[in-house]
């Protein structure tokens, strides 16, 4: 390699020079195609998401742009990285940390009948970097959409269906980070001018994204998993090791992140485990835990709190944050406020999706328009002890009438609220228990969702929820 390319490659360094008496800086080399290169930017030396991390992180960090536009992950690819004189360069620098962002350019039909060769090509790249003498923190990025209307170019549907699922594959394999950059795009394409490549809105929420999962302390030494008790069944969920087990009696779930971030945060689902999972992958990839304990289906009574108090008990004891993350999605919103009720000083955030804040709303619905399957509003009946239906229409045990414990908690509350919701009417839940919330200086906010039913839930983009969130525990600037 000649002293000119050395000095060419060197200006690909996007960070302030760091000086001696800082110590010696963190070097990340950033691998992939030419969304890594920043193709289609004016000054991709400035305006590349790797240029762009390294402004971010600041003096202290060196971030290396090794990116080669066209390149597969392949080796049987048109055009595979590691044959590339970034590639050995950047396996000269020893890297502290590796981003790795190849997959694009494996979805074109030339590229993609190699595709059962992906997960052990991956995996051998990734050995390459492990046994450095710095071994380095790998971290894999998800390729993002396509809008190219070519079937043979760079195509969704195989990135979506195929090549994503093997990246998730591989991270949870060797036990890697993993960063969902394609949901930053989805249902965007003026951020792709071309189809392909992002504009600089988009390199910047790339960037973002990245130095929200860099940046955070981390508490390597920590997992909660070895201590759960029994024996828990371990799967994968998006890539990350999910344990089941018994507790008490309850099903419950605890998903790890790779690394723990310090003070080990959570985030505890309600309700429908698994459904539009986006704010909870987004908050692994930034060190959060995700847990579950399955009181299907108690809306919330007594019995379901004393489950629930049982599982805090045993997280916390085990070394997750006093205070969690609480997220509900329809129903999932009266268990969690019912249980905040009595534990105000447990709660970090509220979030909650197209939420039953009044269970006479729904399940009462079933009752008040006579449909054929009254089989919610008999199970809310029995959860409570009503035997009959007028004095169940009565009942006032649901969060919409107990705003002022509510709002005793302080906690910041998230409600995403589409306006078009005919199962759960915004006027008989969340918009009543907003003004009732605002009426005693209670922090609500609502993100509305205009022309959307009650299905889907949340954004195909989860980040205006997890920076309400970040935002709201102090971990975002």
């Amino acid at each position: 390699m000649t002293f000119r390319y050395l000095t060419l490659l060197l200006a690909f360094i996007y960070t302030i020079p760091v000086f001696a008496d800082q110590g010696k800086p963190v070097k990340i080399a950033c691998l992939g195609a030419s969304i890594c290169y920043g193709y289609g930017l004016e000054h991709p030396e400035t305006q590349s998401y790797p240029a762009q991390l390294g402004q971010l992180l600041g003096a202290g960090y060196q971030v290396v742009n090794y990116g080669v536009s066209a390149t597969t992950l392949l080796k049987s690819g048109d055009h595979p990285y590691r044959e590339t004189p970034q590639y050995k360069a950047a396996l000269a620098t020893n890297p502290d940390i590796v981003l790795i962002d190849l997959g694009g350019n494996d979805s074109k039909l030339v590229n993609r009948v190699h595709l059962d060769q992906y997960e052990q090509d991956y995996k051998e790249m990734i050995s390459a970097f492990r046994e450095l003498p710095s071994h380095p923190r790998i971290i894999l990025l998800q390729p993002i959409v396509s809008f190219e209307k070519d079937t043979s170019g760079i195509w969704d549907p195989v990135i979506s269906m195929q090549i994503l699922p093997k990246v998730r594959q591989v991270a949870y394999d060797e036990n890697l980070e993993l960063v969902n950059m394609n949901a930053l795009f989805i249902g965007k394409p003026t951020l792709m001018p071309d189809g392909i490549h992002p504009k600089l809105d988009g390199t910047t929420r790339m960037a973002k994204a990245l130095y929200e999962v860099i940046h955070p302390a981390r508490d390597t030494g920590y997992s909660i998993i070895p201590r759960l008790p029994g024996d828990p069944v371990i799967s994968s969920f998006y890539g990350y090791r999910c344990a089941d087990f018994t507790y008490k009696g309850r099903n419950c779930k605890v998903v790890a992140p790779k690394f723990a971030t310090v003070g080990h945060p959570w985030i505890w689902r309600a309700r429908f485990w698994g459904t539009e999972p986006q704010t909870d992958i987004a908050l692994l990839e930034r060190g959060f835990y995700v847990v579950y304990c399955d009181v299907v289906e108690l809306f919330g009574n007594k019995e379901a709190i004393a489950a629930w108090n049982n599982y805090y008990a045993l997280l916390h004891k085990l070394g997750l944050a006093s205070k969690a993350v609480m997220e509900g999605m329809s129903r999932g919103a009266v268990y969690l406020y019912n249980w905040g009720i009595q534990n105000p000083d447990k709660i970090a955030v509220v979030y909650a999706d197209n939420p039953v804040m009044d269970l006479t709303s729904w399940p009462g619905s079933e009752y008040k328009k006579n449909m054929a399957d009254k089989s919610d509003w008999e199970i809310f009946k029995r959860d409570y002890g009503f035997t009959g239906d007028s004095a169940a229409l009565a009942f006032k045990g649901s969060p919409l009438y107990h705003v002022k414990e509510i709002v005793k908690g302080n906690y910041p509350m998230l409600h995403v609220l589409a306006d078009a919701d005919i199962d759960l009417p915004p006027v008989e839940n969340t918009l009543p228990f907003e003004e009732k919330v605002k009426a005693l200086n209670g922090n609500i906010t609502v993100m509305h969702k205009p022309g959307f039913g009650h299905h889907p839930h949340s954004f195909p983009d989860p980040t205006p929820i997890v920076d309400f969130i970040l935002k709201a525990m102090g971990r975002l600037d």
